[in-house]
This record gives C-alpha cells, structure tokens and sequence, in this order.
C-alpha cells in the first residue's frame, strides 16, 4: 500500500491545482492589480491603475523608455530650485511627450488647488498615459489622494490606499489633514 501513497498525492495535487487556476483568473479579472516597473536607470514607475504611472526623479535617459510604455504626459512636481539646473522640459519635448509643472514643494503644497491642477492636467491627456513624479512619488502620490476624494469623491480611505500605490508615504499624514479640514462636500467630490 506504501508504494501508492506517492501516486495518490500527486493526483490529490494535481486536482488541487486545476481546481484554484480558475479561481486565480477570475480575480484577476475582476481585481486589477497595480503594476510596478523600472526605468532604464531603475527609477520604480508605479502603476496605481492602467495609463497612470508616478515616480521619483528618472534620469535624462529614461525619457525614451517612457514614451515607449505608452506615455504622452509628463507632469512635473518638482519646482525648479529642485531640478538643479536641469531643463527637464527639453527632455522630455527632445521624446516626442508633453510637458507640464505644477510645483509642489512639500507636503505643505498637497492642497486642494493642486489636486485641481493635477486633476486638470491628467485630464487634458484625454486619456493617453501619464507619468507624475517629484523627487521619490511620495508628493506625488499624496497629492493624487487627495485628488481622488476632492475631484473624484472617492472614499478617503480607498483614496488613501491608492495614494500608498503611487508612491505616498510620509505625505500620507498631511493628506489626512487636509482631508480632516475639507468641507463636508468636498470630501466626496461635490462642487
């Protein structure tokens, strides 16, 4: 009887297996998951949903690469004393993508009229890929948190979660500070 015992445990296996595939590509299909990569110089590009990527700073060579996943935009978090004299805008032009500032220069400038700005300017992309960075995408996701409740009226602590995608860490506390004070109906996205 010993001798079966392999055979009857990998049949069991097997069976398992079969039975939990489908269960795996249904999620999948039901539950996106958000998508990491990296720039040739190994800047992490996060993907909080399908045609947004945030980021920390890429290197001058990296423009190429971005434009080949797809991305037309680039929107800038960086003020210019931050770029140390790099004119970002020619490289990212030099790539065939658009360029556009909205300077935030610390968590003190995650505030609701940049999450307006950024809001317009992921819009006026009409859909086409975007990428955001600042410094490390901890700006940049905190101010698309933000943006999520007071432009989209998504639920704060989804809003914040998706923030957390993009890049949000230590922002993370002002977000919920700036949310705490918003009106009652900008907190879901009403005019």
């Amino acid at each position: 009887m010993k001798p079966h015992l392999p055979v009857l445990s990998l049949i069991t296996f097997a069976l398992l297996a079969g039975c939990a595939q489908p269960a795996v590509q249904q999620e999948a299909k039901t539950m996106p998951m958000a998508a990491s990569s990296t720039t040739a110089s190994g800047v992490l590009l996060h993907q909080p949903r399908a045609g947004l990527y945030s980021a920390g700073q890429p290197e001058a060579g990296d423009w190429s690469g971005i434009a080949k996943l797809g991305v037309g935009t680039v929107i800038n978090l960086r003020p210019e004393g931050e770029m140390a004299g790099r004119d970002e805008a020619a490289e990212v032009r030099a790539a065939g993508l658009r360029y556009i500032e909205i300077p935030v220069a610390n968590a003190d400038a995650i505030t609701p009229d940049n999450a307006r700005k950024l809001h317009e300017a992921i819009g006026s992309a009409k859909g086409a890929p975007v990428l955001m960075h600042c410094a490390s995408a901890n700006r940049a996701g905190g101010l698309l948190a933000l943006a999520m409740v007071t432009e989209h009226g998504m639920d704060r602590e989804a809003a914040l979660a998706f923030g957390r995608k993009a890049g949000m860490k230590s922002t993370e506390a002002k977000v919920r500070e700036v949310l705490d004070a918003l009106p009652a109906g900008a907190k879901t996205g009403e005019k």
